[in-house]
């Protein structure tokens, strides 16, 4: 049931990203269809399982960050089933006033989005129901409205979710990133995380194919092109790296897996 009462058709017989994220994650909210499609994946691209785990240590790192320069408002678009530490873990552990919005399109998520909603009494929480290909929705929903001041900085957290845009021609998943950054005020800043072909591109064109086939288009983009979602703003150091070497907690944190094994990249960005 939905928080309205109405069913929710959590669409249990197909693979889902978010899902097969999860079970990448050692989670247990996934099915049969979505540790299908998983094995299918590690079987071209056994490191899978590690990508997944460093682009999520990736996003505790860009929290962390941004949180400890002294912004209090997040929004996480594509955030996937809860797997503690969520983002507003990271940010309260931090700033135990920090407010936080997630948003994700998976019904599954809905459903857990309790575990979302633990705030600190100082700070609050919020879950929208919504897809990034709609990014005038998120801006607009009465929930984000209540919980965040759009007029002061937000840290704006796209981790692992764009290469789910495929452009088809014309843009689409730059003008969507436009559109979002557009909306936030100077001293915003935009944590993201991108899956590229660049370092394994026969194993990751696999991968478009394992996931179009169970229903989900993927596009990898180059490093080229993932350094454009920044366009306007000023990368923070160490500007665009792979996720796993974006200020590495140990310095060894940086080299325990290849780049191809990594195929992700990663960067934070302020506004101006």
């Amino acid at each position: 049931m939905s928080e309205h009462g109405s069913v929710v058709d959590l669409q249990l017989d197909r693979a889902h990203s978010s899902r097969i994220y999860d079970y990448f994650l050692g989670g247990k909210t996934n099915f049969l269809a979505d540790r299908m499609a998983a094995g299918k994946v590690l079987g071209v691209f056994p490191a899978a399982l590690v990508a997944a785990r460093i682009n999520r240590e990736f996003m505790h790192r860009a929290t962390r960050a941004v949180a400890a320069s002294g912004i209090r408002q997040f929004l996480d678009i594509g955030t996937g089933i809860p797997t503690p530490p969520n983002l507003h873990d990271v940010a309260q552990s931090i700033a135990a006033d920090a407010r936080v919005v997630y948003t994700d399109n998976d019904p599954i998520v809905l459903a857990h989005a309790a575990a979302l909603l633990l705030s600190t009494p100082e700070g609050r929480t919020a879950y929208v129901q919504a897809d990034v290909t709609d990014p005038a929705g998120i801006l607009t929903a009465p929930q984000l409205l209540d919980t965040l001041d759009l007029s002061r900085p937000v840290a704006l957290s796209l981790n692992a979710l764009m290469h789910f845009v495929p452009d088809d021609g014309q843009d689409r998943a730059l003008m969507i990133v436009d559109t979002l950054k557009a909306a936030l005020p100077s001293g915003s800043t935009l944590a993201m995380s991108h899956a590229t072909p660049d370092f394994s591109p026969e194993a990751m064109g696999k991968i478009i194919k394992i996931y179009g086939e169970a229903g989900t288009r993927l596009q990898f983009r180059s490093h080229a092109a993932f350094l454009r979602f920044f366009d306007g703003w000023e990368l923070l150091e160490p500007g665009v790296t792979l996720s796993h070497q974006w200020r590495p907690d140990r310095p060894e944190d940086a080299t325990h897996v290849t780049d191809a094994e990594a195929a992700c990249y990663a960067g934070v960005a302020r506004k101006p």
